[in-house]
């Protein structure tokens, strides 16, 4: 920078460097030039080389003059500074002194050929950090100019740098006020140390942090420190936010220089690009008052416009006040910690993820909300948790059934057991009939639980759907009264499926009833079969449908409907939406449990006040000309009235083996009781001990009826067996290889049955 003030462009070593390779570009063409034997090449290399040395002739020259000039310049300013009141001083790049006037030499000691930072440390506390820090802000400008206070008195430094590095330095001292709200044009300013350590802070940093900190992060909010970025620092005020300069000192040491960011400039900044952002954004007061929203984010929320109106009309399901949580995140608190919500739209449930943001405007906290739409996240998490709850369920009420199973074989087999001792003329003969007959009820609630728990037994066959409505059709109209009209609409060309046939006419029972009850006023339900083939995996609710064919079976009706947010729950047992005494909340889940056993799917579409449709889908059964299973047609066979052999009874529930024990001896059977697997086997290692058949219960403590069964064939092979259990026939085949000569009872079973199927393994 001249005396005047203007820009130098830079000159010296790197001037004369471009005319070194000029003239040497210049040479290398007219060496090249000489050498080839071509006139006209040659002739252009000779005038390649005389342009190359020109132009390194006039840039040497005009290098040569302009650094003479700017030569001549500083020498004038030196000279006319020699007499000057004020310390000025000149020095080299590297900062060592090349000129001193006599009141710096007073003032600072100042000497040719020493160096300035050492000559100002006494005097300006931190001087190196100081001076590098002015150096960096001239080599854009060409000028610079601090304040900077020390115990020593206030100073005003003024830098101009000359050429490839002169510097000429100007030091106003004791010109400046020393107040301390003077000292508005000083930058705050800290020095660190290698470890981090504050070494030292200016008063104006001091003044603004509120106290002398020992490490920066003591202040600094969200670190780490991002230098050339906005950090934001705690003050008494409040967080502030501050753009961080970091200059290096060397020495392991470097200065931090803060900038304070103007809240009205990044009020604009923030304004500038706020609608047109891809993001959705809200801006808000501390009371949630919607000050601001951008398009996307009125998109989002399915408004026009969200202005004047409060954060609380549009979402919940914090678990907490809205206005609470936006209360301390103004204060400063879980600003970092992101909040998942419910939009409070008609049309559909949307979830979003709101992030919240603090700033400042005209000396106010506000809020700006960051949304993002967290639907389909929220959606896989409530199937995860629905799918982890209906299994829990199932398992609940598959251990719920199988304890029920053995109290109530015990209370029919008991009530069994005094029906032998009471004919139709015995005046408790009644009660009896009514025991017996509330306990084939309660059994078959429980079946429904080991339906939905899908631990029932099943006995498929193949069917044809179109035959097995037609038969059941005749029991539907009977069920839908005369204020509803049942359609049935059958596909031509309907595959026949697998399954059982009176499950699957409990499935149609609990729809067509389901229906009928939706319709209170009346209407028509609707049964369609049709046959659909399914190209490409096809994924709905939690669900994937495999390609193929299948049966479908839709249930239509045009009742009251289901609301949206009850769709995930109806398949869930003991879930009713009717009112107290009017259902079991077990058909639905009945329904689920049936055709899930059976390989299908079975999904709900309904919209309230317009009707329900459940569609069924079952796997279509492929069978081979020549291959139908042949027709089993049932003999009647009449049972002894007495029997021989000697049965092995394992039952761990006593209720249950005092009950089948008494039945088996009352046939004439000679019965061996114990009350678990290890107790039969000892008894069994009698070599003497014969035995004809096991009937032993399948899940039990220890040791298990298969595992046990298993272990005693091996000595006694041949042996009959008949497993009980108040769950499924597969609860025990699944773990290995099936039992030979064993035949399943399921519970609760009568004295008949017991009897009847321990004879036909000893027939």
């Amino acid at each position: 920078m001249a005396a005047d003030g203007r820009r130098r462009m830079p000159l010296g070593n790197g001037t004369l460097r471009s005319a070194a390779v000029l003239l040497a570009l210049g040479v290398g063409c007219a060496g090249a030039g000489l050498l080839l034997a071509a006139d006209p090449l040659r002739i252009a290399l000779v005038a390649a080389a005389v342009a190359f040395v020109t132009m390194a002739a006039l840039l040497g020259a005009g290098g040569v003059w302009r650094k003479r000039r700017v030569a001549r310049d500083l020498d004038t300013l030196i000279r006319f500074s020699d007499g000057e009141p004020v310390p000025v001083m000149a020095t080299d790049a590297a900062l060592n002194l090349t000129f001193a006037n006599p009141a710096a030499r007073e003032r600072f000691g100042a000497f040719d050929g020493g160096g300035l930072v050492e000559c100002l440390n006494g005097s300006i506390d931190g001087a190196a950090g100081v001076l590098h820090r002015l150096l960096a802000r001239a080599r854009d400008t060409g000028a610079a100019q601090e304040d900077v206070s020390s115990p020593a008195g206030r100073y005003r430094l003024t830098l101009r740098v000359f050429g490839d590095g002169d510097c000429l330095w100007r030091i106003d001292a004791g010109t400046l006020p020393d107040a301390a709200g003077d000292d508005r044009d000083e930058p705050p300013v800290l020095t660190l140390g290698r470890s981090g350590a504050v070494l030292y802070m200016n008063r104006r940093a001091r003044a603004l942090l509120g106290r002398r900190i020992k490490r920066l992060e003591d202040v600094l909010e969200d670190g780490p420190l991002r230098p050339g970025a906005v950090n934001r620092f705690l003050t008494p005020e409040g967080p502030r936010e501050f753009t961080v300069r970091c200059v290096d000192t060397g020495v392991g040491r470097r200065e931090v220089v803060l900038t304070p960011v103007h809240e009205d400039e990044a009020q604009t900044a923030t304004a500038e690009g706020f609608d047109d952002l891809p993001v959705p954004l809200i801006r808000l007061s501390a009371d949630g008052s919607v000050l601001r929203a951008n398009a996307v984010a009125c998109k989002l929320l399915d408004v026009d416009r969200a202005e004047g109106r409060n954060m609380v009309e549009f979402m919940e399901g914090l678990g907490r006040s809205i206005p609470g949580w936006l209360t301390e995140a103004a204060a400063g608190r879980g600003l970092h910690r992101s909040e998942f919500l419910r939009l409070t739209r008609q049309d559909r449930e949307v979830f979003v993820q709101v992030t919240l943001n603090r700033v400042r405007s005209s000396g106010r906290p506000e809020l700006i909300a960051v949304l993002n739409d967290a639907t389909e996240l929220k959606t896989l998490e409530a199937q995860f948790v629905q799918s982890q709850k209906m299994q829990a369920i199932g398992q609940l009420a598959g251990g719920v059934a199988h304890d029920f199973n053995n109290l109530l074989t015990a209370i029919s087999g008991h009530c069994d057991l005094l029906l032998l001792r009471h004919d139709q003329g015995d005046p408790d003969y009644a009660d009896l009939v009514q025991i017996n007959q509330n306990a084939n009820r309660a059994a078959a609630l429980v079946g429904q639980l080991l339906a939905f728990s899908r631990k029932q037994t099943l006995r498929p066959e193949v069917l044809d759907l179109r035959d097995t409505l037609s038969d059941l059709t005749h029991l539907l109209n009977r069920l839908v009264g005369e204020k509803v009209q049942l359609s049935l609409s059958h596909d031509p060309v309907l595959p026949t499926i697998r399954g059982d046939r009176r499950q699957l006419e409990q499935v149609m029972m609990n729809l067509v009833v389901n229906a009928r009850d939706a319709m209170p006023d009346g209407g028509e339900i609707v049964i369609e079969t049709e046959r659909r083939v399914v190209m490409e995996p096809m994924m709905r609710d939690r669900a994937v449908v495999e390609p193929g064919d299948y049966a479908s079976v839709k249930v239509i009706d045009q009742g009251v409907g289901i609301p949206q947010d009850k769709l995930q729950k109806v398949f869930e047992p003991f879930y009713t939406t009717k009112r107290t005494g009017e259902g079991t909340g077990l058909g639905l889940s009945t329904v689920y449990g049936i055709v899930k056993q059976t390989g299908g799917f079975i999904f709900v579409d309904s919209t309230a006040g317009k009707g329900s449709c459940f569609t069924l889908l079952f796997p279509a059964l492929e069978i081979q000309p020549g291959t139908e299973p042949p027709v089993r047609v049932a003999q009647k066979r009449t049972m002894p009235k007495t029997g021989t052999g000697v049965v092995l009874l394992v039952e761990d529930e006593a209720p249950v083996r005092a009950f089948a024990a008494r039945a088996l001896r009352l046939r004439g059977y000679t019965v061996l009781e114990a009350c678990n697997a290890e107790e039969a086997l000892e008894m069994l290692e009698d070599e003497s001990l014969k035995v004809d058949v096991f009937v032993t219960d399948v899940v039990m403590p220890g040791m298990n009826g298969p595992s046990w069964v298993r272990e005693a064939l091996k000595a006694r092979p041949g042996t009959r067996v008949v497993f009980v259990s108040g769950y499924a026939e597969d609860v025990f085949s699944e773990g290995g290889d099936p039992v030979p000569n064993s035949v399943f009872l399921p519970k609760p079973f009568s004295l008949n049955e017991l009897t009847e199927t321990v004879h036909q393994q000893l027939a």
